[in-house]
């Protein structure tokens, strides 16, 4: 059945394939934070594995969240690991050592890749794309990831 919700076709498509970006940073970036829940060693050992698991636990949302986005938007979401990783503007793995440390500049570095990517197309979903639904939608991407963000840089002063 066709999608009718006031944004043309092309529009639709535009913000999906954005969005696909997005989703395969979300899942990259997810999968990133339970290695460091399974792999984080040192004197902070159980800290830091609580900590990445309640991380992994909200990306996990965030990435079925920006999935539905572009299903109501009439399209299929990309979910394969391939599409992912060519989709994805983030690293795979940095191949850090196992101490949280290291892990929390990795994961804090890739937040912040995100949040620059989200502010920048907060504006054109809107004003070009006519497509305010997915511009308050990365918005509060956007916030999810600022916050995240703080966590971890919180851990590291």
């Amino acid at each position: 059945m066709k999608t009718n919700i006031g944004i043309t076709e092309n529009n639709r498509q535009s913000v999906v394939n954005e969005l696909s970006k997005i989703l395969a940073d979300e899942f990259v970036l997810f999968t990133k934070t339970k290695n460091a829940h399974w792999n984080v060693e040192g004197a902070d050992f159980n800290e830091k594995h609580r900590f990445f698991e309640e991380q992994a636990t909200q990306l996990d949302e965030l990435v079925d969240s920006v999935a539905e986005r572009i299903r109501t938007l009439g399209f299929s979401a990309p979910a394969t690991l391939k599409s992912f990783l060519e989709l994805t503007q983030l690293s795979e793995s940095n191949d850090s050592k196992n101490t949280s440390t290291d892990l929390i500049q990795e994961l804090l570095s890739d937040h912040e890749t995100i949040i620059l990517s989200l502010r920048k197309l907060i504006e054109p979903f809107a004003n070009d794309y006519a497509d305010f639904g997915s511009s308050d939608f990365i918005t509060g991407l956007l916030q999810d990831h600022e916050k995240m963000a703080w966590f971890l840089r919180a851990h590291l002063k």
